[in-house]
C-alpha cells in the first residue's frame, strides 16, 4: 500500500527540503570552480617554474611548479565553490553574531549565578532599554535596518526572476536615519540604476516604507548604490522662531491708532477727477502763390481730427 505524501495547505506538496542555493547557481558555481582551478593552477604553475628554473634544473622546476599550482588551484577552487554559501552567510552575518552573543552570555550567566540572580539580570538587560524612549528608539531603528536588508533581497530575487538574467547584488550595510534607513548596495550584472528607479514603488511595498530613493554612491562605479527607505516625515512638527527671543522689547515702537480711510461705496461720474487732454493745434496750411491751397498728397492723405475726437 502506497503511503501518501504529506501536503501543504492549499493543496502544495512538501518536498521536505529548504532550499538554500538554488540549481542554476550550483550548477554556475561548479563551472566557474573549475575554471578557476584550471587557469590558477596553470598560472601560478607555469610562474613559479620559471623562477625556479633560474636556480635548479628545468625539469625539476616543472615539478615545483606542479608542486605549487596543484595547492593554488585547489584553494581557488574551494573559494568558488563556497561562494555561494558565504554570501548566504555574510547577509545573515549580524544575526548570526547577534544570536551567537546572546547565547554565550545566557551560557555563562546561567553557570555563574543562582536563578532568581539570573532572571533580574535577564530583565534588566531586557527591562531598561524598553522602559527608556531614547534607547528603545535605537533598538527599533536598528531592528528596521536588519530587516530591511533582507527585504531588498527579496525585491532584487523578484526582479531578477522577471528579467530572466542576472545575479543577486551584495548588500553591504544599513544605518538608521531619522526618516528610515539608509543601505549601500553593490550591483552585479543584470540589474542597473535605470531599472531599479522605475521600481521603487514596489521597493518600497516590500520594505513597508512610505517611500524608497536610489541614488549612486559613488562617481566612478555605477554599481555602487545608496538606498534610502523612508518611514516618516519629519518636518511636520511647529516649531518656535528663536527669533523671537532676540528681539528686544524696549526697541519695539508702541502701537499707533490709524485712522480708518472712509471707503466709498458708489461713484458717480461727475464724481471722478478725470485729467483734462488738451490735444495740439492742427497747422494750417501754406497759401500759393495765386491763393489756391496746395494738392494734398496721395501717399499721405490728409486726416479730419474730428474723425478722432
Amino acid at each position: 500500500m502506497s503511503k501518501s505524501s504529506p501536503r501543504r495547505p492549499f493543496g502544495r506538496k512538501s518536498s521536505g527540503t529548504v532550499t538554500v542555493i538554488e540549481a542554476k547557481v550550483h550548477r554556475s558555481s561548479a563551472r566557474n570552480a573549475r575554471l578557476a582551478f584550471i587557469l590558477t593552477a596553470v598560472i601560478v604553475g607555469l610562474l613559479s617554474a620559471v623562477v625556479a628554473a633560474s636556480y635548479i634544473h628545468p625539469i625539476l622546476a616543472l615539478f615545483v611548479g606542479a608542486l605549487i599550482g596543484a595547492p593554488t588551484g585547489g584553494v581557488a577552487w574551494v573559494l568558488v565553490r563556497i561562494w555561494p554559501v558565504l554570501r548566504v552567510l555574510w547577509w545573515w552575518t549580524p544575526e548570526i553574531g547577534i544570536t551567537t552573543l546572546l547565547g554565550a552570555g545566557w551560557v555563562q550567566l546561567a553557570n555563574h549565578t543562582s536563578g532568581p540572580v539570573t532572571l533580574v539580570a535577564v530583565a534588566l538587560v531586557v527591562g531598561v532599554p524598553a522602559a527608556v524612549p531614547a534607547s528603545r528608539r535605537a533598538v527599533v531603528a536598528w531592528t528596521w535596518c536588519f530587516v530591511v536588508r533582507h527585504r531588498l533581497r527579496v525585491c532584487f530575487a523578484q526582479f531578477i526572476i522577471a528579467n530572466q538574467s542576472g545575479s543577486l547584488p551584495l548588500i553591504l550595510w544599513a544605518k538608521p536615519t531619522p526618516v528610515g534607513e539608509r543601505v549601500w548596495v553593490y550591483l552585479r550584472p543584470g540589474l542597473s540604476l535605470a531599472d531599479l528607479e522605475g521600481r521603487l514603488d514596489r521597493i518600497a511595498v516590500t520594505c513597508h516604507a512610505s517611500t524608497a530613493l536610489i541614488e549612486r554612491a559613488s562617481d566612478g562605479n555605477a554599481a555602487y548604490l545608496r538606498f534610502d527607505i523612508k518611514r516618516r516625515e519629519v518636518l511636520t512638527a511647529q516649531v518656535g522662531s528663536p527669533l523671537v527671543d532676540v528681539i528686544d522689547p524696549a526697541t519695539t515702537p508702541a502701537a499707533t491708532d490709524r485712522p480708518t480711510p472712509a471707503v466709498p461705496t458708489a461713484l458717480d461720474l461727475p464724481d471722478v477727477d478725470v485729467p483734462t487732454i488738451t490735444l495740439p493745434a492742427q497747422k494750417k496750411p501754406a497759401a500759393t502763390a495765386n491763393g489756391s491751397k496746395p494738392a494734398a498728397s496721395s501717399s499721405t492723405p490728409e486726416d479730419d481730427v474730428s474723425d478722432w475726437i
